[in-house]
């Protein structure tokens, strides 16, 4: 059986993901993504409005012309889990296809969310939901077969997909760290991964996000970040002025431990921002997480303005907002807190924690940056990268060569400059570029069985 793969986005950035393997007549296409700091670099753009070609000209979607070249036909478009460089693109791209979206429930829903949003197409692909440890036969052949394996990553219900073929399993191994003692969901199943690197002809192919690829050791559990952020907040416990934090809206995990936190020492949680509201509501209704009864949600301007007024009424010392600005978005919550914009006025010594990082890109560089300085000219003090990441160290990468044993690996989710920590790791581990350690561009295909 012929195996070929498509990598159409996200092989020369970290965004716009997208990739297409063919087994013989049979395509599966894995992530439709967004690149958000091409779109943040253009004032006022509402991408749910606009063109899939102009978005793919602006470099703000993958540019999926190449899948003319694939010779079978696309029976499921598999996102690994709900971040917007994973489904952002689907209300624009999907309705290309004769085929459903499979995914996990959590990220299910938030592909019809994405999808009821779109302005521009009539989105009517069919939505499968899958759990994790769950196979699906792929076309008609009965030759092929599409199985998730849990893992663990920044945003809850998280896969790995895995396609199984005559020639071997592909292994789409995107957006994952190794946690053992994750705050919400199951450990990752390595004891999966090792099962499939040993079954039949074993994996003909992993493709590998190499984000932490040049940072050594292993990525700390999700239980590390909870109890620096656990720290933090009790030695605010006495103090009697603005508490304001603000972390990934999708992070659930932890978010739950900034509601539990402020419980702790004394302060209301309220939950500010449309994705702030989004994501933590739809965990709440798909019974991934119970929140307090009395935990408040508010994604409108206007709602939260009267949140915010409530706050000050009733006097800051009371609450803790969770909300939403932690890369410096122009738009979000604490943004406009820092320009002044909110009816929460900020004083001398109150305290902002960031627990998340800047996501190593010049856009969100700058302006987190710039939030940052409108913060301390305002008096704020601000705590930050309370955050362990999401994706593998060194170490994490080492582990899964070793349990799957791939013929080939395919490098993804980073520039070329991003790639070379990962090719030396290879290569020490007896892969060789060019042969079967496959560094590429956005765009190409890759023969591996003819």
């Amino acid at each position: 059986m012929e195996i070929e793969i498509a990598t159409i986005g996200g092989y020369e950035e970290v965004g716009r993901q997208m990739t297409a393997v063919r087994a013989g007549d049979d395509v599966v296409i894995f992530d439709m993504g967004l690149n958000l700091s091409q779109v943040l670099i253009h004032d006022n753009v509402e991408t749910e409005r606009m063109h899939s070609l102009d978005l793919i000209d602006m470099g703000a979607i993958p540019d999926d012309r190449i899948m003319s070249d694939l010779e079978g036909d696309v029976q499921a478009i598999v996102p690994t889990h709900g971040h917007l460089d994973h489904i952002g693109a689907i209300s624009k791209l999907a309705h290309r296809y004769n085929a459903p979206v499979v995914a996990t429930p959590f990220t299910i829903e938030l592909v019809k969310q994405q999808i009821e949003g779109e302005q521009k197409f009539g989105v009517e692909n069919d939505l499968i939901k899958m759990d994790a440890g769950e196979t699906m036969s792929i076309g008609d052949s009965g030759q092929v077969e599409l199985e998730f394996v849990n893992v663990t990553h920044s945003i809850i219900d998280a896969i790995n997909p895995v396609l199984h073929t005559p020639e071997g399993a592909v292994v789409y191994g995107l957006d994952k760290r190794m946690d053992h003692t994750p705050v919400i969901g199951d450990p990752i199943d390595m004891k999966r991964f090792r099962e499939i690197g040993r079954e039949g002809n074993g994996v003909l192919c992993y493709i590998e996000d190499c984000t932490n690829a040049n940072k050594k050791g292993r990525t700390p559990s999700e239980n590390v970040a909870r109890e620096h952020l656990r720290d933090v907040l009790y030695s605010m416990e006495d103090y009697d002025g603005g508490i304001v934090a603000t972390t990934f809206s999708s992070h659930i995990a932890r978010v739950t431990s900034l509601v539990e936190f402020a419980k702790d020492i004394g302060r209301q949680p309220v939950l500010l921002g449309r994705s702030m509201e989004k994501y933590s509501g739809t965990a709440e209704r798909l019974d991934f997480i119970d929140f307090p009864e009395d935990l408040g949600m508010f994604g409108h301007r206007k709602s939260v303005d009267r949140t915010f007024k409530r706050i000050m009424n009733e006097g800051k010392e009371n609450f803790l907002p969770v909300v939403t600005g932690h890369q410096g978005e122009p738009r979000a919550m604490l943004t406009r807190m820092a320009r002044g914009e909110t009816p929460y006025e900020l004083d001398d010594g109150d305290k902002v924690v960031f627990s998340a990082r800047v996501i190593p890109e010049p856009t969100n560089e700058g302006q987190r940056y710039q939030a940052e300085k409108l913060l301390g000219m305002q008096g704020a003090r601000v705590y930050d990268d309370i955050h362990v990441s999401g994706h593998l160290n060194q170490e994490g990468h080492y582990e899964m060569l070793d349990a799957l044993q791939p013929q080939h690996v395919i490098p993804a989710h980073q520039d070329m400059s991003g790639y070379s920590s990962y090719v030396n790791l290879c290569e020490s581990e007896g892969y060789k570029l060019g042969r079967d350690l496959h560094v590429t561009r956005n765009g190409n295909l890759i023969q591996l069985v003819d």
